[in-house]
């Protein structure tokens, strides 16, 4: 893949970092507003309804349109290789943002698990060097198999959000992957419609059945993102896994339906497989600190209870 010229990553890189800041404040906003709203079941739409009438949470969804756009800008000035690792850096900016936006000390353990995540993530990705492909779709039998992978993870994620013997860590870990799949399949398909734009125009991205599919999986992993921020109790866990398995699915999706490649040799399945481990780490730190403040707060809720009682 040749590289993009200087004058380009002027612009391409300040805007990606622009962008990235954008999603992680509007994620820490939508983690708040979903906080002040009655919880709903899952995939209940009712919990939009009452987003809706929250300032915070519709000042956030602006935020969200401004960071594709600004997302849209960058891809324009650089190759996906370069602006995707600079993107999942928002998992360290929703993290800082929310802790200001609680009114508390940045938490040591979290910025650290973040900071793992974050650059782990933006390692592997950097050291896998997506590159070649086209925008056209495969026929259907070669695109089936990993769509049944998908939507089978989908719904065993759902399947373990929805049951009560489930651990609310296991509930915010589930929504969070099921949210990150739409993501990435939502991402590797707008490329395939943003092809047809290129080639056809809009009549062509109307007659593409991927535009549609669009329109369905990216309003649902919307809705469950908002369920998973409502259900942790930090931003970050559940931010980390959706970062994380966002962009891996985008990749599954361009080397198995669009013909990208990925440097597979020896020197960067090392380096790749080492940016794993930290990812890995990274989250496990975060979800032990999830635990220990979920905890907290369950203590602190029976501590009310009682003396509630005692009164």
């Amino acid at each position: 893949m040749p590289a993009a010229p200087p004058s380009m990553l002027l612009v391409a890189v300040p805007t990606a970092v622009a962008a990235a800041a954008s999603f992680g404040l509007a994620s820490a906003l939508q983690w708040r507003a979903t906080k002040e709203v009655p919880a709903t079941g899952v995939l209940s739409p009712r919990l939009l309804l009452e987003l809706i009438r929250q300032p915070l949470w519709v000042l956030s969804t602006g935020i969200v349109v401004l960071g594709l756009a600004l997302q849209v800008l960058a891809l324009a000035f650089a190759p996906l290789a370069l602006v995707q690792p600079l993107l999942v850096t928002d998992i360290l900016f929703g993290t800082v943002f929310s802790a200001w936006l609680g009114h508390r000390r940045l938490d040591r353990q979290i910025l650290l698990g973040a900071s793992a995540c974050a650059v782990g993530l933006a390692a592997l990705l950097s050291l896998a060097q997506p590159s070649g492909g086209s925008a056209d779709l495969p026929p259907l039998p070669e695109v089936l198999p990993l769509a049944v992978v998908l939507v089978a993870i989908v719904v065993g994620c759902l399947v373990v959000a929805a049951a009560s013997r489930f651990s609310g860590n296991a509930h915010v870990a589930a929504l969070a992957v099921a949210t990150g799949v739409c993501y990435g399949v939502t991402a590797g398909l707008i490329k395939v419609v943003t092809g047809e734009i290129r080639s056809g125009g809009l009549p062509e991205m109307f007659s593409h059945p991927a535009f549609y599919v669009v329109c369905v999986i990216g309003p649902i992993g919307f809705l469950l993102s908002q369920h998973t921020f409502q259900q942790g109790v930090l931003i970050a866990p559940a931010l980390a896994i959706i970062t994380i398995v966002d962009p891996l699915v985008g990749i599954a999706i361009g080397v198995a339906w669009l013909g990208e490649r990925l440097d597979i040799s020896p020197p960067a399945l090392a380096g790749e497989a080492i940016s794993g481990v930290v990812v890995i780490a990274g989250v496990a730190l975060l979800a032990h600190r999830g635990t220990q403040l979920r905890h907290d707060v369950d203590r602190q809720a029976e501590a009310g209870t009682g003396a509630r009682s005692a009164g």
